[in-house]
């Protein structure tokens, strides 16, 4: 069977859905992707690439037809909906021009629902099998981003949220939290928990990565830098924590809209030993994981975030760290249930510099006991082959 793949982030793009590609396509697959041309996260062409209407090339042995994207969004509201109303339309076009070939399409929704619009206008046309895998949950997330909930857009986008989820065949769900939220729109569609993996794994023993960092107690934070991570509250959490205690470290791994408003907010309020590390290939993330003491993950109180597992959440379990999880909901629950890390109240400054502390109190060897929880979950829920194996039959399959 031919499968399309329909996504808006793809290689050089550093997303999950270039591992499970691959994996499809070592396995036997026969897979082709549609997208963009390449431009996050800075809203720029990386050299290599040409914004050209429709271009044609190869990733190994995987077709990749690119169309033309809109660049400039990260700093502007109007060109990043510009983008993604770019990315339906085109996508639409080029879906209905090639969509006949294939057997299967399968939609990877790491941007806004809409990007599934050209894959369920083939499906339809063509009678083609629909497989959805979403990365967040509409409406929800729109409004939690800012917009606020009137009556005419909630009109419109439930209509949109339903109109793609009753179309699809069936529904891969990141999160399991997913599930009921868009069971309300297409209550007769199957919907299958598939979560992220890790993409990012240890390499070698990791033993020679520590000079990277400074040789304190090292916090690191690593991916987006935007204003849905809460990095305001835990960063001043960090500064109650540092300013009692100067043996401790805050690294801030990656970039972002909101990245320059922290190291504002740093200096502003004089917040000593936190590090901005900027963007890093994710080929170099093994080293400041494996020099890291302990991983944070944040994200704000928000109802949408509270059912949401960060994909940065496997790859911090697979370097077996310590997970200091400033955030309520589904990722508090599984932190504490396994036993991998400790909690702290978003909202609470206070809560938020005591974990820090309790971390530190605890040494180095201390944290050990930790990684035995990590283990336990990469080896049941997180298993990348079980998963990846999984999913394969049941988009081959129809079922």
């Amino acid at each position: 069977m031919k499968v399309l793949v329909v996504t808006d982030r793809f290689f050089p793009e550093e997303f999950i859905i270039n591992d499970l590609v691959q994996a499809w396509a070592q396995g036997g697959m026969d897979v082709e992707v549609l997208t963009q041309v390449p431009s996050y996260p800075i809203g720029k062409i990386p050299s290599g690439y040409k914004n050209t209407i429709l271009s044609s090339s190869r990733w190994g042995t995987i077709k990749v037809i690119r169309f033309r994207t809109v660049t400039g969004y990260r700093e502007s509201l109007f060109l990043k909906i510009l983008n993604y109303a770019n990315f339906a339309l085109f996508a639409s076009v080029a879906a209905l021009w090639i969509g006949r070939k294939y057997d299967r399409i399968f939609v990877y929704q790491a941007g806004p629902l809409t990007q599934a619009i050209p894959a369920v206008i083939a499906g339809k046309l063509y009678r083609k099998d629909v497989t959805i895998w979403p990365q967040d949950v509409w409406p929800d997330s729109v409004y939690a981003y800012g917009f606020k909930r009137t009556r005419l857009l909630r009109f419109i986008l439930d209509r949109i949220v339903s109109f793609i989820y009753k179309n699809c065949n069936r529904i891969f769900v990141s999160c399991d939290g997913f599930r009921d939220k868009i069971s309300r729109y297409a209550p007769q569609r199957p919907i299958y928990h598939f979560p992220n993996w890790p993409v990012v794994t240890p390499c070698g023993n990791g033993e020679g990565d520590r000079k990277i960092l400074l040789d304190k107690f090292n916090f690191t934070f690593a991916g987006n830098v935007g204003k849905m991570q809460n990095l305001d509250n835990v960063i001043r959490g960090f500064g109650m924590a540092s300013a009692e205690n100067d043996n401790i470290q805050l690294n801030i791994v990656g970039d972002g809209s909101h990245l320059d408003h922290l190291k504002a907010l740093v200096e502003q309020e004089q917040i000593k030993n936190v590090v901005f590390w900027g963007r890093k290939k994710q080929t170099e993330m093994p080293a400041f994981f494996n020099a890291s003491d302990v991983m944070v993950i944040s994200l704000n109180d928000d109802p949408v975030f509270a059912i949401t597992v960060p994909v940065k959440f496997q790859a911090y379990l697979a370097f077996r760290k310590p997970i200091y999880c400033v955030m309520n909901g589904e990722v508090r629950k599984i932190v504490e249930r396994s036993n991998v890390g400790l909690c702290a109240n978003p909202n609470e400054l206070s809560d938020i510099k005591s974990g820090f502390l309790k971390f530190y109190a605890f040494g180095r060897e201390g944290l050990r006991p930790f990684a035995a929880g990590a283990n336990d979950l990469l080896n049941s829920i997180y298993n990348r082959e079980t998963i990846i194996e999984s999913m394969r039959a049941l988009v081959l399959e129809g079922r």
